[in-house]
């Protein structure tokens, strides 16, 4: 059991905290932590940075950031990237809010939906809320590719039919405990959602253009999620090579009883163009199950060798209101 002492050094929860994954953000996070930081939410606000690796001076920002708060303000430092998505759950095990919104770095999302976003979730009794946007304003491929992740998603995971899954979102603190357990190195945190709670809602929100630079979601990363998703949450991938597989055997005995016909009637069998096309699509069919199957073998073998989910160097913790308080205390006499 903890003394009295050290229950009274922990910080003290709050009704929301704010998770921000940040990557080659210095030019926009500091706006959007001035922005986060005049909001009074019920319960109060902190504030969660975790710069996963980022290659510009973003650390520097951030802890800037965290010497002139004016909220309760974490940094969270990764020792390199580790992905969008293992940033988040180095961010939701030290956030200690009532509910916790998880949001990008960029200010597509507008900070005063925030209290929209947490009140609808608190008010409503809701677990997790996502937002979903009338007018996206994101380049053409990439409205593209989230449109066949969420597509994939309706196959693959148990989430309701045609929620949109985006990253600015509402999580309860049961949620975040649960989703914090997962423990391997490729979380999908929409997915682990799915297999919690069933108590989810949505609303919409506006969204904007990007203020400064490019998306950081380039295509590899794209597809890099899409397996997370499909080998991580789901035996589909291995379901479907099954059925492939039958389904070419099939075939095959259709075509060796047709060569078979062919010969008992005294006519000359298919040649070389028929027997070679059967036998690449017979090779790529095996190659392709071989595929699935050993990215799942990967990542079974990454995992159970101990493959970290993110490396945290350095935790950097501000309560400016806290150190307000003890400076405003009366000294003994």
């Amino acid at each position: 059991m903890r003394s009295a002492e050290a229950m009274a050094s922990l910080p003290a929860p709050v009704g929301l905290s704010i998770v921000v994954p940040v990557y080659r953000g210095a030019a926009t996070v500091g706006k959007l932590v001035e922005a986060l930081s005049v909001l009074q939410p019920a319960g109060g606000i902190e504030i969660v940075l975790v710069n996963d690796g980022s290659p510009d001076n973003s650390g520097d920002v951030c802890r800037e950031l965290a010497t002139t708060a004016t909220v309760p303000l974490t940094y969270v430092e990764h020792a390199r990237n580790f992905g969008e998505h293992n940033a988040v759950m180095s961010g939701l095990r030290v956030a200690r809010g009532a509910y916790v919104i998880t949001m990008d770095d960029d200010l597509q999302n507008p900070p005063e939906e925030v209290l929209k976003l947490y009140d609808h979730a608190r008010l409503g009794g809701f677990d997790v809320v996502y937002t979903r946007y009338a007018v996206k304003e994101h380049e053409g491929w990439r409205n593209l590719g989230s449109r066949f992740a969420n597509w994939v998603a309706d196959l693959l995971i148990d989430k309701p039919k045609g929620l949109y899954l985006s990253s600015f979102r509402c999580m309860s603190a049961l949620v975040v405990r649960e989703v914090t357990r997962y423990g391997g190195p490729y979380p999908y945190i929409d997915g682990l959602i799915m297999q919690v709670t069933q108590r989810i809602a949505s609303i919409e929100v506006k969204h904007f253009a990007r203020m400064e630079g490019r998306s950081n979601y380039t295509l590899k990363r794209l597809v890099r999620l899409w397996l997370n998703l499909a080998t991580n949450f789901s035996l589909l991938p291995v379901r479907l090579a099954v059925f492939a597989g039958v389904a070419m055997g099939f075939l095959g005995l259709i075509a060796a009883l047709f060569v078979i016909g062919e010969a008992l009637t005294g006519e000359t069998p298919s040649g070389w163009a028929s027997t070679m096309t059967v036998t690449l699509l017979l090779f790529g069919v095996q190659f392709l199950i071989l595929g699935v199957l050993g990215e799942y073998v990967g990542r079974a073998f990454l995992s159970a060798n101990g493959t970290p989910q993110g490396v945290v160097r350095e935790v950097v913790r501000a309560e400016p209101a806290r150190i307000a308080a003890r400076e405003t205390e009366p000294t003994a006499p």
